[in-house]
């Protein structure tokens, strides 16, 4: 049996080791009309009938690890905003939501059918920044438009209990993650100040952290998360002090991941991420982009 919490009309089924990748968090919402679920990780395929029965999904944003459990409720509305709705609809949109290459979606696609239980849904309908849904019993839920680690990525909040799921915003050591074709590194900033501002006294994360209470706690672990994204520009800075390099060079010493991550989608997060943080290190007049490819400090 998983953990379960719970706060007013709202459980919280923990994933394995609270929710770490592959696994995540599930959270299921309450009212006396409507049972909805906030994305579908791996936990779900434990959880029964308190999962099984809901009446709608919604999907905070589209990953892999979001949609594992939708498989077994074919039967409920799905709803996405609607940057990331493509993602949710089908093999082709989900591809070009990674923008990973070819020869790297091949296998990959293999993988999450079976890992994660794949089934793309061109049912899935659009939500906006905004969007509320009333669940009865006074029981409402809100969207806030976070983009960042998505195009669509979002936060869902209970407004009634003060409960805010913020999804991939998971204030892990790892930090932000940024490096798919939809991400955007300028936007994370914004979410990352955003998210502060939500009128909430729980915060749910998909991963990781799980369930934070207490405030103080929240805004220092936000603060710490947040600062991944300069520590990796002060190193990206240290790399270029060695001396010219080029984009190549620098994916091979990593920057986001370990120097020993050799999975087939690693060098493309890389090649994302790092060249968002050049582009504004060279806006900053701190990175100059040489003709001859090298990106060179100062």
């Amino acid at each position: 049996m998983d953990d379960v919490l719970n706060f007013g009309p709202v459980a919280v089924h923990l994933g394995e080791k609270s929710g770490k990748y592959p696994d995540g968090n599930q959270v299921l919402v309450r009212g006396t009309e409507l049972r909805v679920a906030f994305d579908t990780p791996q936990v779900a395929n434990r959880i029964g009938a308190a999962f099984d029965e809901v009446d709608l999904v919604i999907l905070g944003h589209v990953h892999e690890d979001h949609m594992a459990g939708l498989h077994r409720v074919p039967h409920a509305p799905v709803q996405v905003h609607e940057a990331d709705l493509a993602a949710a609809q089908s093999w082709a949109g989900l591809s070009a939501h990674y923008g990973y290459p070819a020869e790297v979606l091949g296998p990959m696609r293999s993988r999450i059918e079976e890992q994660f239980n794949y089934r793309p849904r061109p049912d899935a309908t659009a939500y906006r920044d905004g969007a509320t849904w009333d669940l009865g019993g006074g029981v409402t839920i809100r969207a806030h438009h976070l983009p960042g680690h998505t195009a669509g990525h979002c936060a869902l909040v209970v407004e009634n209990e003060g409960l805010a799921f913020i999804g991939d915003i998971d204030l892990s050591s790892f930090g932000p993650y940024y490096g798919d074709a939809t991400s955007n590194l300028t936007d994370f900033r914004r979410t990352l100040a955003a998210v502060a501002a939500i009128d909430a006294r729980t915060w749910v994360t998909s991963h990781h952290r799980a369930v934070v209470t207490d405030r103080a706690r929240f805004v220092e672990a936000l603060a710490a998360f947040a600062a991944k994204i300069d520590e990796r520009r002060d190193r990206l800075l240290a790399m270029l002090a060695e001396g010219p390099q080029t984009l190549d060079q620098l994916i091979r010493r990593r920057l986001v991941y370990k120097p020993d991550q050799d999975a087939a989608w690693v060098d493309f997060a890389e090649r994302r991420s790092i060249g968002m943080h050049l582009d504004e290190l060279i806006a900053d007049g701190a990175v100059r982009a040489r003709d001859d490819g090298h990106y060179q400090a100062g």
